[in-house]
């Protein structure tokens, strides 16, 4: 017989917590009610009308709850997929886990059948999954109690739940397992068994620093000490999903909250030692405070907004601890970039991102010289890039908030003032900017295609970018003239 998970009870609670909690009473049906989409309550509706349960569940109800915007509405119900996607015409069920897509005008929302896990054979999925009918039942299987909250109501005629303040035909709360009074306290606390939770399914540890960070929650005891207990199962995941969890906890405000618990429960050791052997390496930046500390606070004065700037700065420095000599760190730059391509290619990060992040980890020592001339500016923007340059400077000034640093240095300003007017000179800084192309010079020179015909042009190049005046046609053609001469004469004094 296969083991069953462990039993979930309803918990019994004290007395709710006083003070300031979240804008909406979720005591109260109608404050709900006002927040949910009318279209969502139209599912409900017609589900309820068909003879079945239908109940609003997951991060949009706790959201809600919390007076944040849902970013969607998932809903959950005893209506078999078939069923749904009868009652529902036009609806999508592409999977195995009972998710019916549903379109309703320009929004699709998520429906799933109620669900009942058997034993987890890989702490990643279920090795067996059933159909239910309980509510109840469905929410004992989630991550967090402040997820294992259901809004809406069973069919007409149904059996009333103890959970329910009113009729049986209204939508109410169904809240077993205390996710109310947990987020009143602002806490994470895993349902049921910790440690049972944590062995279902690997991924919710991360989830767990993931919303502490997003939420601002903390994690209860127990709960965290499971975490610890149980990071080592974390190696089981795919790169995929963590990588995906790791995007969301770095659009957090602060995603320093769950970096750090990350670190402090040995998650960060498993997913990257890299990362993690920063921590208690001294830096000469913030008093007290270490590698480690310093990424933290890279990251989260890095802008939430850009997503590629935050991963960027919780990689910057992450070739340090491998480059450390007599308390420096000599091109760490170098050694971190090739680090963060390796972290970014196990995570399946998207090719163009990652690839923009190890390219600012490359670049990001550049140096700032208030006598640098202005073909000095021409040849770093070559270098970087045009295109890289916002994102560069945006790490740039992340990094110096969190090496204690004023962000906005005159010489900084200056410096990237004087960037911009080159940029807006628009003066040559690539070979398609050149007054004349390959055709050119083997028309004009008799040269053949090659790597020969590729060093004229750099070197044409590399002359127009020294003096933007040289780039018309007759002076670059007399240039590799010149050029090729050096090159011939060059070959021929070589033994």
């Amino acid at each position: 017989m296969t083991p069953e998970p462990d039993p979930v009870a309803p918990r019994t609670l004290p007395a709710r917590a006083s003070g300031p909690s979240r804008p909406a009473d979720p005591g109260d049906p109608a404050d709900l009610a006002a927040l949910v989409p009318p279209a969502v309550t139209a599912l409900i509706d017609r589900l309820v009308a068909a003879g079945h349960a239908a109940y609003i569940v997951g991060g949009s109800l706790r959201d809600a709850l919390l007076g944040r915007a849902p970013a969607d509405w998932d809903l959950a119900t005893d209506a078999r997929p078939d069923r749904l996607v009868t009652l529902f015409p036009g609806s999508v069920y592409e999977n195995k886990f009972g998710t019916v897509a549903v379109r309703r005008e320009h929004d699709v929302f998520e429906v799933t059948t109620f669900r009942l896990e058997h034993e987890y054979a890989d702490f990643r999925r279920p090795h067996r999954l059933e159909f239910g009918d309980d509510i109840v039942a469905d929410l004992a299987r989630r991550d967090f109690t402040v997820n294992a909250i259901a809004w809406g109501r069973g069919p007409k005629g149904g059996a009333p739940m103890p959970e329910a303040p009113g009729p049986v035909d209204t939508n109410h709360l169904v809240d077993p397992f205390g996710g109310r009074h947990d987020l009143a306290l602002r806490t994470l606390r895993a349902v049921g068994d910790p440690d049972a939770r944590f062995r279902e399914d690997a991924l919710r540890m991360i989830r767990a620093v993931r919303l502490a960070a997003a939420l601002g929650f903390d994690v209860e005891p127990a709960t965290l000490a499971a975490i610890t207990a149980n990071a080592h199962l974390a190696r089981h995941l795919s790169g995929e999903r963590i990588g995906a969890e790791l995007e969301k906890l770095l659009a957090s405000p602060r995603p320093s909250i769950g970096l750090a618990l990350a670190q402090r429960t040995g998650l960060l050791a498993v997913l990257s030692p890299e990362l993690a052997a920063q921590q208690g390496i001294a830096q000469n930046k913030v008093p007290g405070e270490d590698l480690w500390d310093h990424t933290l606070r890279t990251v989260d004065a890095a802008p939430a907004e850009r997503p590629v700037v935050r991963l960027a700065a919780l990689v910057h420095d992450i070739g340090k601890p491998a480059t450390i000599s007599d308390g420096r760190f000599p091109h760490h730059e170098t050694v971190g970039a090739e680090l963060a391509d390796a972290l970014l290619r196990r995570l399946r990060y998207p090719r163009t991102p990652a690839e923009t992040v190890v390219h600012l980890v490359r670049h990001h020592m550049f140096h700032v010289d208030p006598d640098a001339t202005d073909a000095a500016l021409r040849r770093f923007i070559k270098r970087v890039g045009a295109d890289h340059l916002d994102a560069l400077f945006a790490l740039r000034r992340a990094d110096d908030i969190g090496s204690g640093l004023s962000p906005d240095d005159r010489a900084t300003v200056a410096f990237r003032a004087r960037i911009e007017r080159e940029l807006h000179a628009a003066h040559p800084l690539d070979r398609t900017a050149l007054a004349v192309d390959g055709d050119d010079l083997m028309a004009e020179l008799g040269l053949a295609p090659g790597p020969r015909l590729g060093r004229v042009i750099d070197e044409l190049l590399d002359r127009v970018i020294a003096d933007p005046g040289l780039n018309e046609r007759g002076s670059l053609l007399l240039l590799a003239q010149g050029i090729l001469a050096d090159m011939y004469a060059d070959s021929v004094d070589t033994p």
